[in-house]
């Protein structure tokens, strides 16, 4: 009885822990003063309505959803199959290819932000494009859909896809209503990890980023350079309540218990 207590007690204290900056930033966001101050004082939505009022906010979060979005569904139709023939295939090199895929994890990311504007600029002569920027999205993306789902597809049983072929379906039909399914909640999280990593992106973004098309994490590291006031906690707390809601679809589809075993 009391090691469950005291489990209970340690496990709500991590989680206040780690949720106490989010509650931070909303309840700063709500301030009427006008620089950040912790509690804030009184209550208004003047700065929710600074930032909806605010055309390159607007712009800014329409196009990093279009970043991430692509990006995403990109890497998910690109890494998918590749975490098949890695899960599935022994060959000469296989340690390279994965180490090569997972790379970016363990690169500096300004690094890598550079030597993209490097390369678009030497072979594209376009580096500031939404074009370069979703390819680099992909390049930081992919480890998470492949990592993630090579563990699945390592997971299923290569004998539950020969039943399929028994049975009369091709490979590919096999593949599609027979292995995929069972990856549901795998891709689910690749999916998740993939957006949110794109979508909170700032050191290869600022790279490749131009003045008229900016993600939103960039203007909004542009703006606290030159101005701190609880607007930047306002557009902080619109992404938090888009991540909030996005959780709840999600444990209403395949259920958030689902994703945390993969």
């Amino acid at each position: 009885m009391i090691s469950k207590v005291a489990m209970w007690t340690i496990g709500s204290f991590l989680l206040l822990f780690l949720a106490f900056p989010l509650l931070v930033l909303i309840n700063v966001s709500f301030t009427e003063l006008n620089y950040l101050s912790f509690p804030g004082e009184g209550f208004t939505l003047k700065w929710y309505q600074k930032v909806f009022e605010d055309a390159s906010y607007i712009d800014s979060f329409l196009y990093s959803f279009k970043l991430s979005g692509v990006a995403t569904i990109c890497a998910i139709l690109i890494g998918i199959p590749a975490s098949y023939a890695l899960a599935r295939n022994n060959f000469k090199g296989k340690g390279f290819v994965m180490n090569l895929i997972s790379s970016p994890l363990l690169l500096p990311q300004i690094f890598l932000g550079l030597a993209l504007l490097q390369f678009f600029y030497y072979f594209t002569n376009s580096p500031q494009s939404f074009l370069a920027l979703v390819v680099a999205h992909i390049i930081i993306t992919l480890p998470y859909v492949v990592r993630t789902c090579v563990n699945s597809f390592i997971g299923i049983s290569p004998y539950i896809e020969e039943a399929g072929r028994d049975l009369g379906a091709g490979q590919w039909k096999t593949f599609f209503f027979v292995t995929l399914p069972l990856m549901k909640s795998s891709i689910v999280a690749a999916t998740l990890f993939s957006f949110a990593v794109s979508w909170i992106n700032v050191e290869v973004t600022i790279f490749l980023t131009s003045a008229d098309q900016m993600a939103l994490p960039v203007k909004m590291f542009n703006y606290v350079q030159y101005s701190i006031d609880p607007m930047i906690a306002a557009v902080s707390a619109i992404t938090i309540y888009i991540a909030f809601i996005l959780i709840l679809i999600i444990d209403m589809l395949v259920g958030i218990e689902n994703i945390a075993s993969k």
